[in-house]
């Protein structure tokens, strides 16, 4: 009897190893169309979503802009009070409008730069300095500009500083200050002298030779005098002028002819000067009443009647 062979049974597949799954898993996903993981959800908008102190920072700082706005906007730090000091010659009106004006203003609104600048542009004015407290106090300090000489019109007296400006004006027959009358005092009578007002300039040519003549020491004329003064008309131009011995000497105008320097008008004062004195010298001063030397090199004279 033969027996049959009995069939082999199927052979297994081998069993898949990690090389082997590897390509498989990769073949699977490209054809269901997979992606590969990406950053999970929750983490994503927890990325989005700022940090608590991001927010604490956002929110501290819209409320410091509320509150900025809220102290410029509101009732609180206003200019309540105003005040001003230092001012001499200054109009107390004058300051007292500017400073007015910022009545109701915030104290962190205030453009102090500007009021200064406003204060300054007064005539008599040389510096200021602002200050504003928290409490709604303003005040302005002013510092004045020096007098260097009085600037006497027919119808004012004018304080000058020593550029020529003249920054304050005074009553023509008020008496002076102490510290004011011991400042060079020129009278002038010209037509021109009849405009002169707060802010006008001295021309400097006239200025100079005016404070020069003024300071003249009687003793370089061979004068007896103890005190000399100046006046200015259309006429004569310059005149200078002694009470006692009583005698007046015309100078001629300065500062008219521009052909002439600096230089060429102090020789001219100084050939007149030496004439003077020559002319004092060959006769008595208390003898003459008046002297011509507007030509330093033709002296006339006349003697008192």
């Amino acid at each position: 009897m033969k027996l049959k062979a009995q069939p082999k049974p199927p052979r297994r597949p081998p069993r898949a190893t990690a090389r082997t799954r590897r390509p498989l898993r990769a073949a699977v996903s490209r054809s269901r169309g997979a992606q590969r993981p990406g950053i999970p959800l929750r983490r994503r908008i927890g990325r989005r979503l700022p940090s608590l102190a991001r927010t604490t920072a956002v929110l501290a700082a819209a409320a410091a802009t509320a509150a900025l706005v809220a102290l410029l906007n509101g009732p609180w730090l206003r200019i309540t009070e105003v005040s001003f000091a230092g001012q001499h010659h200054t109009s107390a009106a004058d300051l007292e409008r500017l400073l007015d004006a910022q009545r109701g203003t915030s104290v962190l609104a205030l453009n102090t730069a500007a009021l200064r600048e406003r204060i300054d542009q007064l005539p008599t004015v040389a510096g200021t300095s602002i200050r504003a407290t928290l409490f709604g106090r303003l005040s302005a300090t002013v510092v004045e500009h020096e007098a260097a000489f009085v600037w006497e019109t027919p119808s004012r007296r004018f304080l000058g500083a020593a550029d020529g400006t003249i920054f304050a004006a005074l009553a023509r027959d008020a008496e002076l200050q102490a510290e004011l009358a011991v400042l060079p005092q020129i009278r002038d009578d010209r037509f021109v002298a009849r405009l002169v007002s707060v802010g006008d300039v001295i021309p400097e040519a006239v200025l100079t030779t005016a404070l020069r003549v003024i300071e003249i020491d009687p003793v370089a004329l061979g004068s007896a005098s103890l005190q000399l003064t100046l006046r200015l008309d259309d006429e004569y131009g310059f005149r200078l002028a002694s009470a006692s011995p009583a005698w007046e000497v015309a100078l001629g105008p300065y500062g008219t002819d521009p052909t002439e320097t600096g230089a060429e008008a102090s020789a001219r004062l100084d050939r007149q000067v030496a004439a003077v004195r020559t002319l004092f010298a060959e006769r008595a001063e208390a003898e003459i009443g008046w002297v011509d030397v507007r030509n330093p090199g033709k002296v006339y004279f006349r003697a008192k009647g």
